[in-house]
């Protein structure tokens, strides 16, 4: 009989140890290994954007304890340009899960945190997975793989040797690489207007390589030339739009290359200076419906 309760006790051990395994592993691990130090992201790839924004901000706490803590870990895991990273929610924090599954699905949250990274740096999919012990890991894919930003950065390399040269004056060189990009980019009618996908024209690669852009293309490209020489910028993101910000002589001003090169019924080009680095006054001056944007978010813009 006690040989048969302990072959009982053994099933049941045994049955319980495969049910909660993957507990039982993360507990073994966390606690023998001693994983709940301080975590720390020391991984920066050459993309990181060191700007001291309102919206969101760097930070070296990676166990959470409110929203805040959260949009600015998420954000900082971005902008360092990992692939993947696990942090802790803290134990003062119950919500925490519940808050990062509604911020897994918040599209719009995680298209302004991407508006504020390298466009290099920017995910296209963000995989949320965690755990029962408050274990959770961010599985980042990227919009621009190792290939497209080699092609990329041939591109702008050609560029500046041919176009902006030895250009120094940040006006200036803004101005060559928006008249440059809008001179030799097509805006992309047919994926805008009926979703037929001939270029990746969302991204840089469509508008300095395939010479299409959509609005997402034209901004980043901009994006890219900007942060190449050391121009503080981000994306300005509204409903149905997104053009760049650009810090200049103590202000932040409006640049929309897609407004920049309309598409005239006829078929030919055009360039104006419309949305050439504007105001945020001279912008709503222009009663466009498509640059309304969350004053929360992009607080450098308000005023």
């Amino acid at each position: 009989m006690k040989k048969f309760l302990t072959f009982i006790l053994l099933c049941l051990l045994l049955g319980c140890t495969y049910l909660y395994r993957e507990e039982i592993v993360v507990f073994l691990v966390e606690n023998l290994t001693n994983i709940n130090k301080e975590i720390t992201l020391d991984q920066k790839n050459q993309y990181y954007l060191d700007y001291n924004l309102s919206y969101v901000k760097p930070t070296n706490n990676f166990k959470a304890k409110n929203k805040t803590d959260l949009l600015n870990m998420y954000y900082t895991i971005i902008n360092s340009g990992i692939d993947k990273f696990s942090f802790y929610c803290s134990k003062t924090y119950p919500d925490c899960i519940e808050d990062v599954l509604f911020l897994a699905e918040d599209e719009v949250t995680l298209s302004n945190i991407n508006s504020f990274v390298h466009p290099y740096n920017s995910f296209t999919t963000l995989k949320t997975e965690y755990n029962k012990l408050n274990k959770v890991t961010l599985k980042i894919e990227k919009t621009y793989d190792e290939e497209k930003i080699k092609a990329i950065d041939k591109a702008v390399e050609q560029i500046i040797k041919n176009e902006i040269k030895d250009e120094t004056n940040p006006r200036e060189i803004i101005k060559i690489v928006h008249n440059y990009i809008i001179n030799n980019t097509k805006y992309d009618k047919e994926r805008a207007d009926n979703n037929i996908i001939k270029y990746e024209s969302n991204t840089a690669y469509g508008v300095l390589v395939e010479h299409y852009g959509l609005c997402g293309g034209y901004t980043d490209a901009m994006a890219i030339f900007l942060n190449y020489y050391n121009i503080p910028n981000f994306k300005v993101v509204s409903n149905n739009h997104i053009w760049n910000a650009i810090y200049l002589d103590d202000m932040w001003y409006h640049l929309d290359l897609t407004w920049d090169d309309p598409v005239i019924t006829d078929g030919s080009d055009t360039l104006e200076y419309t949305f050439f680095l504007i105001t945020t006054k001279e912008l709503e001056e222009l009663e466009t419906n498509q640059h309304n944007f969350d004053r929360k978010v992009f607080k450098e813009l308000d005023y």
